[in-house]
């Protein structure tokens, strides 16, 4: 049995360096790793990436330049988990350069990625026992694109 962690995948048409170099330039905890290049065997232009490793805050990827057969949805999205509004700004302002905002603090980025960008304390609220909390807090999400903590925090106190 193996114990190594598991590695995403992420198919890409021809973007897989622009995509990790674009990651790990917003994540501050992120890497480039190997990058394996085409030979004049193909199938791709030589000299192109086929593969590329990256990590962001130790989650390991790989970028694959499989080609246009594939496309991301939303059935897949990474979360990221942010402990105030300035951070939620932030991951949610780089990751939408040349992307399309959603609902909920769900985004596409410019390669068809989808991300939620979320306050820690959102799953808090939402989870409350207090069942008239969680429902005002779930209806002010629902009506959000970019989510709003203080917005979120009036809702969940009934203000």
């Amino acid at each position: 049995m193996s114990s190594e962690p598991l590695t995403t995948c992420l198919w890409f048409d021809g973007q897989a360096e622009e995509a990790a170099n674009h990651y790990i330039s917003i994540f501050k905890d992120a890497e480039l790793g190997a990058i394996g290049r085409y030979t004049e065997a193909g199938p791709g232009p030589e000299g192109t990436a086929i593969v590329v490793e990256f990590k962001i805050n130790g989650q390991k990827f790989i970028g694959l330049n499989g080609g246009p057969q594939f496309t991301f949805d939303e059935a897949i999205s990474f979360q990221i988990h942010c402990e105030d509004q300035d951070e939620v700004d932030y991951y949610w302002n780089r990751l939408l350069e040349g992307g399309s905002p959603s609902q909920c603090g769900w985004l596409k980025d410019k390669f068809g990625l989808s991300w939620q960008v979320i306050p820690k304390e959102l799953t808090a609220m939402i989870g409350s026992p207090d069942q008239e909390k969680a429902a005002r807090a779930t209806r002010a999400m629902l009506a959000m694109t970019k989510l709003n903590i203080a917005e979120l925090r009036k809702a969940f106190e009934g203000e």
